[in-house]
This record gives structure tokens, sequence and C-alpha cells, in this order.
């Protein structure tokens, strides 16, 4: 008798078997157009299809205008009842998040937030210089996280560069709501988030997003 060619979904082992398909066709990187950016998402469509990409504030901020053309190193992060992209403008950053999930107790959002809160050149030197105190301050990091990043990847990362300089600041209202919207992404209360910007810019903290960004999220109580 001849074999059916049944998907794999409804062959005996069903989920496990589909999730092994899904496995086999990992992104591995988008190009295409950039639809819409936001602090922790960007929408990119290529081939006629819309992907919806889950992307640290580093990232978003070295993003081009929507409309415009995009390159990303794509994480597929698979699930038996889902699959997520995540990207990054650069390998070494893609590197640097596939290093996070693979301590014990962080998964990919929580890597995300990392990246999001900390530039990778400081958060590198923080870890290898085991400043469990400073990695306590990112959304989600306790102090037994940070002493396990800490004692796992001290000695797989590359030595960093220095501290990042801040600029004089200038008050724009659409990037104060960039900022706003990233810190309520991270789980940030609206009115701790809003004072914690406006303090930010008292403090003289530059006009760009991403030094307005850190600031901020030292600020937040």
């Amino acid at each position: 008798m001849r074999a059916l060619n049944l998907p794999p979904w409804s062959r005996p082992g069903g989920a496990r078997s589909y999730v092994a398909l899904q496995y086999s066709f990992m992104i591995a990187l988008l190009r295409g157009l950039l639809l819409e950016k936001h602090p922790n998402q960007a929408i990119v469509e290529t081939g006629g299809v819309g992907y919806d990409v889950t992307i640290p504030v580093s990232t978003y901020t070295h993003l081009p205008d929507a409309g415009q053309e995009v390159r990303l190193r794509i994480h597929t992060h698979v699930r038996e009842d889902a699959l997520a992209l995540y990207g990054f403008l650069t390998q070494d950053e893609k590197g640097l998040f596939e290093k996070l999930i693979g301590v014990s107790g962080i998964g990919p959002k929580l890597a995300v937030t990392i990246l999001s809160g900390l530039a990778a050149p400081d958060l590198i030197n923080a870890i290898r210089r085991g400043e469990v105190d400073r990695l306590v301050r990112i959304p989600g990091i306790g102090k037994k996280t940070a002493e396990r990043m800490v004692l796992e990847l001290r000695d797989k990362l590359p030595a960093g560069t220095g501290e990042e300089t801040l600029a004089p600041a200038a008050a724009l209202s659409a990037i104060d709501q960039d900022v706003l919207s990233a810190l309520l992404n991270l789980g940030c209360g609206r009115p701790q988030a809003e004072a914690a910007v406006r303090k930010a810019k008292a403090g003289g903290a530059a006009a760009d997003f991403e030094p307005l960004f850190r600031r901020a999220l030292e600020l937040v109580r």
C-alpha cells in the first residue's frame, strides 16, 4: 500500500514533529522595507510578508526612518506554541544576546530588556568586572540573576570599551515620548517613568534618544 504524504502536524508525534520542522527553517536574516519602528519592535516587509521583530533599544536607536530598507540579524526562538523573531543590527549584538539566553533564568524577552538597559560595551564591562550592583539596576534583574550573569559569562565576553559620553541637553517632545514608551515597555510604571524623563532632561542628559533613555532608566524609582 502506498504511504500517504501527511503534513507533519497530522502524523504520530504531532506538535513535536511540527516543531522539528520549524527548526529546519530558522530565519537568520531579514532584509526589506521598514514599515514601522518602536523602541522594542520593528515590522519589516520582505517578499510581501510583514515580519514582527522584537528589538532592543540599542538597535532601535540606529534604525533608518520608516519606508527605508533595513537589514536585521535574526534569532528565531521556537516553542511548541509560538515562533518569535528577535532582531539586531550587528552580529556582535546578536552574539551577546545569545550568550545572555544561555544563562540560567534568562529568556529572550529578559535578554532584550538587559540589552536595552545597558549599552553593549557597558554591559560587557559590568559583567567582566563583576559589577552586580550595576546589573541589578536593569528592570527584571535581581541579585541572583546578576550573579549568575557574572559567574557564567565573565570569561566568555571580549573586553569592552569605555563609558558613553553624553552631550548637552535639548528638549524634543517626540524623543521624550519615545523614551517614555521604551521605559513602559520595560515594565516601569508611568508616573515613575515620566518623572525619570523629566529628571534626566533637567540633569543635562543628551537630547538623542539613547543617552536620554539610559539616564532616565538609571533614575527610575
